[in-house]
């Protein structure tokens, strides 16, 4: 399912350059979103690649691996600096975590040493909450802040998949929720038995910085990188 982008939508981002962090995960088809959206897409591997950027993009893979790059790169401390200086940033899955200030049950390094985030977002993330490869999947989400891609039958339900994805547990008093996941969804959801438990919050923005726990880059699901293109413009 795709929610491809109208031609207005496309030139969006027109003048802009957002990177993507492009040290490991699905950097790629980042980029490629952010330039359907008439953006500049460039992949960030050195701090020096920060400078001019528009906006950032913290793409799904493996959060351990990404920090540990990141700090190997020197690319951690000049991010944090950026973050904390409002640059807008756009985390999904792994990002979604590497900006959470807090992680429910953090990975350890050999020496017991847990892992950290870039941080910004005042939540707490659990990792890999959804369960295992095996056990990913698909759902439709109600999404807030997408009132731009509104046609007469209202604003189209986003397709999320949800691959190893974590969750928020907390959030703090200036994140806005987004979206969730219900407990139990069989019409729309490709995990049948449902959830346990209660609505499971999937999606968050505080200010300048958005967060989700699916891959809108992999469904050909636009809306979300408009969305976060809206925000450094500061539509949104």
């Amino acid at each position: 399912m795709t929610n491809p982008l109208s031609a207005a939508s496309a030139r969006v981002g027109s003048g802009l350059r957002i990177g993507v962090l492009a040290l490991q995960g699905d950097f790629r088809e980042h980029l490629r979103a952010v330039e359907a959206a008439g953006a500049a897409g460039v992949g960030i591997r050195r701090p020096s690649e920060l400078e001019g950027l528009d906006g950032l993009i913290i793409p799904g893979g493996e959060s351990t691996a990404i920090d540990k790059l990141a700090r190997a790169f020197e690319l951690a401390g000049p991010l944090k600096d950026r973050i904390r200086d409002g640059l807008p940033v756009y985390g999904s899955c792994a990002g979604m975590i590497l900006l959470a200030d807090e992680i429910a049950d953090p990975a350890t390094d050999l020496a017991g040493n847990p892992q950290q985030t870039f941080g910004g977002l005042d939540i707490t993330v659990r990792r890999n909450a959804f369960g295992r490869q095996r056990e990913s999947f698909e759902t439709d989400l109600d999404f807030k802040g997408l009132d731009f891609s509104a046609t007469e039958s209202g604003v189209a339900p986003v397709h999320a998949v949800f691959i190893r994805g974590p969750w928020v547990e907390r959030v703090g008093a200036g994140v806005e929720i987004l979206a969730q996941v219900e407990p139990a969804d069989p019409e729309h959801a490709s995990h049948a038995a449902g959830l346990p438990g209660t609505a499971r919050i999937v999606a968050v923005r505080s200010g300048h910085l958005l967060a989700t726990s699916f891959h809108p880059e992999v469904t050909g699901e636009k809306r979300v990188h408009e969305l976060f293109i809206r925000m450094i413009r500061g539509d949104a």
